[in-house]
């Protein structure tokens, strides 16, 4: 391989939250690094801090064991390009940012290759597939982690770690004037708002957006003043949601899902990065996910967690009801939703609960942080 250069670096994320924190971390990785090239997979923010993609991660962005299957001869290709332009000039150093069945195996061929590799947003190692510590202790030069349980667990497995804290903090802020932007929204700040969040990938939609909308219909007949605002994540194809909702008085919002969040009186919300979101802005929820039932048959023996929703588990206890699977029915998010709706002292001590959580997750900077530690490794 030609002799690595100490200004390139190759960036590999494969979701949009992983895009997010990609984009922020080369941000504040520049001014370490002048002239700093960086390559590989992301999204729209990795792209605007000046990344060349090989890669969308729109083209990647699956869930489940057979959605995966289907999207394996891409993932294969993109794969043997990542390696390919890795060996044609050969990086500093390589960051991974989750989505980890891809990316540990990348980093594995990259570290054969000579390429030195971090990580950034670890594997959840701590809810299932422990057994991937092993390979993580051979592959990995230092582990970068946002959630304050795991730099322990990294340490005792012999992994250099550093708890950066979680770069949401910095990046999730209601609006200024929550009244004002719920008019331009089209809603009425007088009257309950529900917020919905599906999910930020196309297979997380249609597979919890039908129950959803089936449970949208229940509280509109049992409550007639409620009103819906749907949390549209980029890139989504309106198409997704419209035959679901339709007949449904929902207000779609595009690319304002915080300043949503920070005004919804309460939110019906997909498990995953909008349950930290939706902590940090303390919107009382209801947290709902669907898998494949044969994916999640294949993969529910192999969680050792009490909890789904990343909320819960920094809170260690059920601070938002969980409706997972079969329990996630239209009629049962229905009646969890008129259960925060109709009490205000409830919701109030869920905010309170979710206080506790922001507070768990780290002060501002965590990109920043993060971003000294990869410079460091770099040079």
């Amino acid at each position: 391989m030609p002799t690595a250069s100490r200004k390139r670096l190759l960036v590999s994320c494969g979701e949009p939250s992983g895009d997010l924190y990609a984009g922020e971390l080369v941000r504040h990785l520049r001014p370490h690094v002048p002239g700093l090239e960086v390559f590989g997979l992301g999204g729209d923010r990795l792209e605007a801090e000046g990344a060349h993609l090989l890669a969308h991660v729109r083209d990647v962005a699956v869930v489940g064991l057979f959605e995966v299957l289907r999207h394996l001869r891409r993932l294969r290709g993109l794969f043997r390009a990542l390696l390919a332009e890795a060996e044609r000039e050969s990086p500093a150093l390589t960051v991974l940012i989750d989505y980890p069945d891809f990316n540990l195996r990348l980093g594995g061929a990259l570290r054969a290759r000579g390429v030195k590799v971090a990580y950034y947003v670890s594997p959840q190692v701590w809810a299932w597939r422990r057994g991937r510590l092993s390979t993580i202790r051979d592959v990995v030069a230092h582990m970068i982690v946002i959630f304050p349980f795991e730099e322990a667990l990294y340490r005792d497995a012999g992994v250099p770690v550093t708890f950066a804290g979680h770069p949401l903090v910095d990046l999730v802020k209601p609006a200024p004037d929550p009244a004002a932007f719920l008019r331009s929204a089209g809603l009425d700040p007088s009257r309950p708002v529900i917020a919905v969040l599906p999910g930020s990938r196309p297979q997380e939609v249609r597979h919890n957006i039908t129950p959803l909308a089936g449970a949208l219909r229940l509280l509109a007949q049992r409550r007639p003043g409620v009103q819906f605002a749907l949390a549209v994540a980029p890139g989504l194809d309106p198409l997704l949601f419209s035959r679901a909702l339709a007949g449904l008085p929902v207000v779609q919002v595009t690319d304002q899902t915080h300043f949503l969040m920070g005004a919804a009186t309460l939110g019906l919300v997909a498990s995953g990065t909008a349950t930290v979101e939706a902590a940090l802005l303390q919107m009382p929820m209801v947290v709902v996910y669907r898998l494949s039932p044969i994916t999640y048959a294949l993969g529910r023996p192999l969680v050792r967690v009490p909890h789904y929703a990343m909320a819960n588990l920094i809170a260690g206890k059920e601070v938002a009801k969980e409706l997972i699977q079969k329990n996630f029915s239209q009629i049962k998010v229905a009646d969890e939703a008129l259960r925060l709706l109709d009490d205000p002292a409830q919701r109030d001590r869920q905010r309170a609960e979710l206080r506790g959580v922001r507070e768990a997750l780290g002060g501002p900077g965590a990109s920043a942080r993060a971003a000294e530690v990869v410079a460091k490794l770099i040079g």
